[in-house]
C-alpha cells in the first residue's frame, strides 16, 4: 500500500508557472506507475500527465508541451511542472498510483489517490 501526499498548488497569473510535488510512503516506490489527474467545479476527473509502460511519458493533449511529468526514486516523489498556465488550467490536482498494468490515462487503473492540491490560475 501507498499513501501520496500533493503540495505545490497556489494562486498564479495566466502565463506563469507551479510545480506539483507528490511524495509517496512505502519502500516500493520504485514498483508503482504514477500519474497526475485534475478535477474542476463540476468537471469529470481529467488526465493530466503520466509514466506509462517502460517510463515513458504520457501526456494530454490540453498540457503537451507546457507540463512534464517527472519522478526522483530516491525521494519517492513524482513532480509535475507547469508552464505557461491559463485559467483553463484552474483545478484541483491529484497524484495517483498503481501497480497494476492498465491503461494510464484512465482514473480507474489507479488505486491509491492523494488528497489533491488546489492549483487557480487568474486572467
Amino acid at each position: 500500500q501507498v499513501q501520496l501526499v500533493e503540495s505545490g498548488g497556489g494562486l498564479v497569473q495566466a502565463g506563469g508557472s507551479l510545480r506539483l510535488s507528490c511524495a509517496a510512503s512505502g519502500r516500493t516506490f520504485t514498483s508503482y506507475r504514477m500519474g497526475w489527474f485534475r478535477q474542476a467545479p463540476g468537471k469529470e476527473r481529467e488526465f493530466v500527465a503520466a509514466f506509462a509502460r517502460g517510463g515513458i511519458t504520457n501526456y494530454a493533449d490540453s498540457v503537451k508541451g507546457r507540463f512534464t511529468i517527472s519522478r526522483d526514486d530516491a525521494k519517492n516523489t513524482v513532480y509535475l511542472q507547469m508552464n505557461s498556465l491559463t485559467p483553463e488550467d484552474t483545478a484541483v490536482y491529484l497524484c495517483a498510483a498503481t501497480a497494476r498494468i492498465l491503461r494510464d490515462d484512465l482514473p480507474r487503473s489507479y488505486d491509491y489517490w492523494g488528497q489533491g492540491t488546489q492549483v487557480t490560475v487568474s486572467s
